[in-house]
């Protein structure tokens, strides 16, 4: 593969991925978690570069790559198999966050996953640690109604456990932006 390219790629069902293609050698597709673009991967991407054709893609309603609705988890192992597809029909899977669940989803799938890397998984064996049941109900309703910058909170503190007061940090930084920009993803 050409190294520093941007390639589509499309999923099953339409939805287009766009993907950030560096390096040389096996491939290595890189999957982020929920409240980020493929952007928070770029250093992992460039660090691993030397060694493997790293596929640094945007999940659905991400960065740029686009949103075909409704959400379904199964959607999004049909993008993680049309990235491996796009990368040679097999390939490494690196998940971070949600991006791990999503990638462990994946391969017990039968996704051509070669090796598994998951970061941070959101998976919590204490019920007290789970975030609210209606949590999906709640970030939507917030989006519905306008309010982005609350769901973005409300992930933030409420599901994935941050302090308040980093969020009301976060909220001050040039970042923020694009947090409020895939809050329609959150839930």
């Amino acid at each position: 593969m050409t190294t520093n390219t941007i390639e589509t790629v499309t999923s099953k069902d339409g939805t287009r991925l766009a993907a950030d293609v560096t390096g040389t050698g096996p491939a290595i597709v890189l999957v982020s978690g929920g409240s980020v673009d493929r952007g928070s991967n770029n250093g992992l991407a460039a660090a691993l570069a030397a060694d493997f054709t790293v596929w640094n893609f945007d999940r659905r309603g991400r960065g740029d790559s686009s949103d075909t609705l409704p959400y379904a988890v199964e959607r999004e192992i049909e993008d993680v198999e049309a990235v491996i597809g796009a990368a040679g029909g097999h390939a490494h899977l690196y998940g971070s966050s949600s991006g791990a669940g999503l990638a462990l989803e994946a391969a017990a799938a039968g996704a051509s996953v070669d090796k598994l890397v998951l970061w941070e998984p959101p998976y919590n064996v204490d019920p007290a640690g789970r975030p609210p049941v209606d949590s999906a109900e709640q970030l939507e309703r917030m989006v519905a109604e306008g309010r982005r910058d609350a769901a973005s909170t409300f992930f933030m503190v409420d599901m994935v456990g941050l302090p308040a007061d980093f969020a009301a940090f976060a909220r001050t930084q040039p970042w923020w932006a694009g947090q409020l920009a895939l809050a329609h993803t959150l839930a």
